[in-house]
C-alpha cells in the first residue's frame, strides 16, 4: 500500500524516521523501476537542532524547499557530486526533514548495478545516502516532487519492525554542528541489516 501525504505530515520527525524503517522506496525514471527496503534513516528538527539550524543557513535556497506541506522531496548535492535524498515533513511552517540513509536493494537490482557501475551487488550499492540516490536514479531534478506521484513514493508492506530491532545511534557527520547537535540519538538503523551504511 503506497503511504499518503499525511503520513509524513505529523508532526513528530523522529516518529515518522523510526516508522519509515521496513517501508519500501520506490522510483520510476524514464519508465525503469527501482526498489529498495529502507534500512537506515536520520531526522533532522528546525528546533533544537543545530545541525538543522546551520543547513537552513549555509542551504538557503535550496532549503526554501523545505517549507512546504510534509511528503514532498527535498535534495540536495553534497561535495558537488553526491545527492541526498530527504523527505520533508510536518508542514510548510516546520522544515524537518528525513534524510534516507540506505536500503536493501529490491526491484531493478539489474538497473542500479548499471547506474552505479559495478558488476554484482554488494553492500556499496545502496548502503549510504549517496549511492543509493545514484542506484534509484535520485537525481536533484526530483527535488519538491510529491511522493504520492507515479515518479517517487513509499510502499507499506506490511512489516512490523521492534523496537527491539531498531539501533538508535548518533548522526554522521556533525560535529561541525557542536556536540549537542552531534550526539542527538536520531539516527535509526535495523539491527543486523548488512545494507545499513559503513559510517559508525
Amino acid at each position: 500500500m503506497k503511504l499518503g501525504l499525511e503520513f509524513y505530515q505529523r508532526p513528530d520527525v523522529l516518529q515518522i524516521a523510526r516508522e519509515l524503517l521496513g517501508k519500501h522506496l520506490y522510483t520510476n525514471v524514464d519508465g525503469v523501476i527501482t526498489a529498495g527496503r529502507v534500512v537506515e534513516t536520520e531526522a533532522y528538527r528546525h528546533e533544537g537542532d543545530n545541525s538543522m539550524t546551520m543547513h537552513l543557513q549555509r542551504k538557503h535556497q535550496q532549503a526554501s524547499a523545505l517549507y512546504v506541506p510534509g511528503g514532498h522531496a527535498y535534495i540536495y548535492t553534497v561535495y558537488d557530486r553526491h545527492a541526498l535524498f530527504n523527505i520533508a515533513t510536518h508542514d510548510a511552517t516546520h522544515p524537518d526533514t528525513v534524510l534516507i540513509r540506505a536500503v536493501e536493494p529490491l526491484v531493478g537490482i539489474e538497473e542500479m548495478l548499471r547506474r552505479r557501475g559495478l558488476g554484482a551487488p554488494a553492500r556499496s550499492l545502496t548502503a549510504g545516502p549517496g549511492v543509493l540516490t545514484q542506484a534509484l536514479g535520485i537525481t536533484p531534478a526530483l527535488s519538491g516532487t510529491a511522493l504520492d506521484g507515479s515518479v517517487l513514493w513509499f510502499e507499506d508492506h506490511g512489516e512490523t519492525v521492534t523496537d527491539a530491532d531498531v539501533l538508535a545511534s548518533a548522526r554522521v557527520g556533525l560535529a561541525y554542528a557542536g556536540a549537542e547537535a552531534a550526539a542527538l540519538p536520531w539516527r535509526f538503523r535495523i539491527s543486523g541489516s548488512q545494507w545499513t551504511s559503513p559510517a559508525k
